[in-house]
């Protein structure tokens, strides 16, 4: 870890304040880093990934030899140096070839880690089509049942939104977006300790498409979409997941973020507002009714009947 120590200028100062906890968190840094020993796939997968968050990335060509799953000491002083909290880790051994591992920070340690192997990998340069702008936010398509069964598939789903996220927006043009990710999970896999790998007989498949948009003789425009690549074939390797109660904490809202609750007013699972009203106790003996001589009372006591018949009568 890095000493705290009072800053001794205004510029030292500045930075230390934008690195101090904030209620609106500025868009996440991510590092990519190579290992002691990588390969060629290995090192056009860092580029490519780095070139796709271009605004917020830092990209590092040296070798390191950081081994996060056997000690992450390392790899938390890279992140507290370059203020990042996201990282992607580049190998290549035997036992693990053309290695990727994504990981996350918080509090200046390691939150969770998912490892996988390439085994099919297409650049960015090897398809010739058009690319999309820096600093676009990108659109998710999650293909299979894993995404919502599996843990691990789960948090590498939430991970993956957490890379792409980028600034918080409260509106978007949609000429601003440029293009799609599409990550598909196949077979089946069985869950893992955090210290074990994970066995898995399926694959996730991840595909970049840009977004082309022609006239469809509507107001909305026809939807067509081109492999912008890089393209992966991953194979789920070891997993490190953080513990429930730190998990917790890490994704705590604040309570300014939170939407101020309106009496009485709730939001259905379609979105839909849907309001409750709370009425008195009704008395249905004082409801008015239409008036119908047919519906008038006729008084208990006799004698008063006849005098009320009687006076019937007359009129």
């Amino acid at each position: 870890m890095l000493k705290t120590i009072k800053p001794k200028n205004a510029r030292a100062k500045r930075i230390l304040k934008k690195r101090e906890p904030k209620v609106e968190e500025n868009a996440k840094t991510a590092i990519f880093v190579r290992g002691s020993t990588t390969s060629q796939v290995v090192n056009d997968a860092l580029s490519d990934l780095c070139c796709l968050r271009r605004s917020n990335s830092i990209n590092f060509t040296k070798k390191n030899n950081i081994h996060p799953f056997d000690d992450d000491t390392s790899m938390n002083f890279f992140c507290a140096k370059n203020d990042a909290s996201l990282f992607v880790i580049g190998s290549h051994s035997k036992k693990r070839p053309h290695n990727l591992i994504f990981g996350r920070m918080f509090d200046g340690q390691v939150l969770d880690m998912i490892e996988v192997g390439i085994e099919k990998a297409i650049t960015m340069s090897e398809i010739k089509s058009q690319k999309c702008s820096v600093g676009m936010k990108p659109l998710f398509i999650f293909n299979g049942d894993l995404f919502e069964t599996s843990q691990v598939h789960k948090t590498f789903k939430n991970m993956m939104l957490d890379f792409f996220r980028g600034q918080t927006l409260e509106s978007i043009n949609i000429s601003g977006l440029e293009y799609v990710i599409s990550i598909t999970a196949t077979g089946s896999i069985v869950d893992s300790d955090s210290t074990t790998p994970s066995t898995s007989d399926g694959k996730i498949f991840f595909r970049v498409y840009t977004i082309q948009m022609t006239k469809s003789g509507q107001k909305a425009p026809r939807v067509e979409l081109e492999e912008m690549g890089p393209s992966y074939d991953f194979k789920l390797r070891r997993t490190k997941f953080a513990k429930e109660e730190v998990y917790k904490i890490a994704t705590k809202v604040p309570k300014t973020l939170k939407p101020k609750k309106v009496k009485n007013i709730d939001v259905n699972e379609i979105g839909d507002k849907v309001g409750h009203i709370h009425l008195g106790r009704q008395d249905l003996s004082k409801l008015q009714t239409r008036k119908m001589k047919g519906l008038k009372r006729i008084p208990e006591d006799d004698d008063q009947t006849e005098d009320w018949s009687h006076k019937k009568r007359k009129v």
